[in-house]
């Protein structure tokens, strides 16, 4: 791997070690984490170009997709394609890729360059995703495809659920006017019942009504969500 990495590994072996307990997985070969872990703008300046976590990110991307559509696959069964689809999306986007690594305090293991240190690189979205999808390829390469997704599953596993009832919502509105537009030809509205709280904390509460009949209510913080629950509401009272 050259004389650069074996440099940059033996000196930041402790700081490479608490990042091996935080992911729970411990390197064969500690140069591959550590290379993970360089931005392109560090290894330009240090006259290594090239010598960065870019091949990594390109493969932690492949692993990313397969490993969390195999899971979703095997958990949910009955789950159609293009459901399927815009759940791994969900997941596997630069937000909640920069998320998860947000929360692994990603960034303070990175190596950038000057002017990427300087303008809050460390905090940066597109950084983030890239280098927690590196840090996935660079497990894979020092172990195997099965090391990698046991990886993914475990950081993955919390987020699933959440990540699954916000879709269910997101959806539960078209899905209705689909229903309602196939069957009767007319489009349901949306009523607002209250709106109650301090400007900083407000609670909607909606009502879905169609033919002058409440389908469904919601409630929630925002507007659109409270129209998605009332939305999703409707639905389970038609499809009963």
């Amino acid at each position: 791997m050259g004389a650069f990495m074996d440099g940059l590994a033996g000196s930041n072996k402790e700081v490479l070690a608490e990042l091996e307990k935080l992911i729970d997985y411990r390197f064969t070969d500690l140069r591959l984490l550590q290379k993970a872990l360089v931005h392109s703008s560090y290894a330009f300046e240090q006259a290594h170009a090239g010598q960065d976590n870019q091949v990594f990110e390109f493969i932690g991307d492949a692993v990313l997709d397969l490993a969390i559509g195999h899971l979703l696959c095997t958990r949910y069964p009955d789950m159609k394609e293009g459901e399927l689809t815009k759940f791994r999306a969900s997941l596997v986007n630069e937000s909640h890729l920069a998320e998860m690594a947000r929360k692994l305090e990603l960034g303070q293991f990175l190596l950038l360059g000057r002017g990427e240190d300087g303008s809050n690189g460390r905090n940066k979205s597109s950084i983030l995703s890239c280098a927690f999808e590196a840090m996935i390829g660079a497990v894979f390469e020092d172990s195997n495809y099965d090391s990698a997704a046991a990886l993914v599953q475990s950081l993955f596993e919390e987020f699933i659920e959440d990540k699954k009832e916000i879709l269910v919502l997101a959806d539960a509105k078209s899905r209705l006017q689909e229903v309602l537009q196939e069957k009767y030809n007319e489009a349901p509205s949306y009523r607002l019942d209250s709106e109650e709280g301090p400007s900083h904390r407000k609670q909607f509460t909606v009502s879905v009504v169609f033919k002058d009949e409440v389908l469904g209510s919601g409630s929630a913080s925002s507007k659109k969500e409270a129209e998605q629950r009332a939305a999703a509401g409707a639905l389970k009272t038609i499809e009963q």
